[in-house]
């Protein structure tokens, strides 16, 4: 089984749009990873591998994840494309590119385009994403080529209320 994590970032300043690339978390934001990610640990949902949008906002909450995940934040790789926006086939690209020995990989980013890539990869998504949501879609295959839209199942989708 291979397992996709996709999660976006936590809630920005609600200013800088001007220079939206840099806009940074709120306090808010931070202490909403904080929260989903040390479930993910109590849940022993821990990454093999870490990509994320460069932008500021999308980076830090990574960090943020990584830090309590006990991922190297030296590790996370920045992919500009998910800040600039890839289509779902795009997104599916990416996924597929991942080494074999590579079983769980997190995804850091943006709406509306994350929204979208969990409605196409899932079979069925009734919800939405707000800041910090965080899905997991799990893939019943061998290798990451196999993983084809609207074939994932729902594993979980944590948001910061349920732990407030």
């Amino acid at each position: 089984m291979k397992q996709v994590v996709i999660v976006r970032h936590g809630k920005a300043v609600p200013y800088g749009y001007e220079d939206d690339f840099t806009r940074d978390l709120r306090e808010r934001g931070k202490s909403d990873a904080k929260l989903v990610s040390e479930e993910l640990k109590k849940r022993g949902i821990i990454p093999d591998k870490i990509i994320s949008s460069p932008a500021k906002r999308a980076f830090k909450t990574a960090m943020i994840f990584a830090e309590n995940l006990d991922y190297s934040e030296q590790d996370i790789i920045t992919v500009e494309d998910i800040y600039d926006g890839l289509t779902t086939n795009d997104f599916l690209e990416l996924i597929k590119a991942q080494p074999s020995d590579v079983n769980k990989v997190f995804f850091f980013g943006h709406n509306p385009g994350f929204y979208y890539y969990v409605c196409n990869l899932l079979e069925e998504f009734y919800s939405d994403m707000p800041t910090t949501s965080t899905v997991g879609i799990n893939f019943d295959v061998k290798s990451w080529e196999e993983v084809e839209a609207r074939n994932g199942k729902l594993a979980f989708h944590l948001v910061p209320r349920m732990f407030k």
